[in-house]
């Protein structure tokens, strides 16, 4: 069965960006990019993707304004943004009816909450996140946008070691 996951990096203090956007402090740290839970592996079985305004500038300004991913993408936004890709589908409506038409793009395989960490909890609020993969680096931020700010109540699936972070895999509890 297809899962729909959010797949992050997080500071120790549950940050995923700093105050001004930044993943600086992603960078720098380590770690074996065949190792657990690598990114390889994860994205390669995915189908569709999903992520915010935020994101998806991020990645644009970082990827120089190339679109890094061959899979249908819905961009969560209220404001007018450029669109990168074809395969990227601009959108204001409720998760819920986006996760159908992602559900339907992706087919057999999993669809990636890119984030942040509000969209990912819009998902599972709905009963719509199944997992929570996430990197956790040794480093604090002490204020910055929040791996997950919402209540949700997890599973501890899978732990593991990959360089410089720990990584865990969590099942959402219904």
């Amino acid at each position: 069965m297809a899962l729909t996951q959010y797949y992050t990096a997080t500071t120790l203090d549950g940050f995923i960006a700093d105050a001004n956007h930044s993943l600086d402090w992603l960078f720098t740290r380590q770690q074996d990019l065949d190792g657990p839970l690598n990114y390889a592996s994860f994205i390669a079985g995915i189908g569709a993707l999903a992520m915010g305004a935020t994101t998806y500038e991020w990645v644009l300004e970082h990827e120089h304004g190339t679109w890094p991913y061959e899979l249908p993408c819905w961009v969560f936004t209220h404001r007018d943004l450029p669109v990168a890709d074809e395969r990227i589908e601009l959108t204001a409506d409720d998760v819920t009816a986006v996760h159908g038409r992602m559900r339907a793009a992706a087919g057999d395989r999993n669809l990636w909450i890119v984030g942040g960490g509000g969209l990912a909890g819009q998902f599972a609020e709905r009963g719509l996140l199944d997992e929570v993969i996430v990197y956790i680096a040794p480093v604090t931020l002490g204020t910055g946008a929040p791996l997950l700010p919402r209540h949700v109540e997890l599973n501890l699936e899978e732990l593991a070691r990959n360089g410089d972070f720990a990584c865990a895999r969590y099942s959402v509890v219904r």
